[in-house]
């Protein structure tokens, strides 16, 4: 499982990197898929699949997202890897006190 955080204000991008088991970049047959498994986020995944944004939902919400792609590349045969993202998303703090004056007859 792989943890991401932001506020309730954010957005956040996510890429994937398929590798062999010895690490070398791989390919994927189609294109990979996006999934909110759990929560309240959405998400914009690309039109290739390899990256998606995730849009943050309200705070204190147990988000799992999961990307799967074919691994196999015989177009007979599937074998679906996983990934499992898991996003928490916490309350925007201030961060300026917006000072406002007015004046007024005395």
């Amino acid at each position: 499982m792989f943890p991401i955080s932001s506020t309730n204000e954010e957005k956040v991008l996510v890429s994937i990197n398929p590798t062999t088991a010895a690490g070398n970049p791989a390919t994927v047959d189609g294109i990979p898929v996006w999934t909110v498994v759990s929560g309240d986020c959405t998400l914009e995944p690309s039109a290739d699949g390899l990256s998606c944004y995730i849009i943050s939902g309200q705070p204190n919400v147990a988000n799992l997202i999961e990307v799967s792609a074919d691994a196999d590349l015989d177009a007979e045969e599937v074998r679906t890897i996983t990934e499992t993202i898991v996003y928490t998303v916490v309350a925007a703090e201030a961060q300026a006190l917006g000072i406002v004056s007015a004046v007024e007859p005395k």
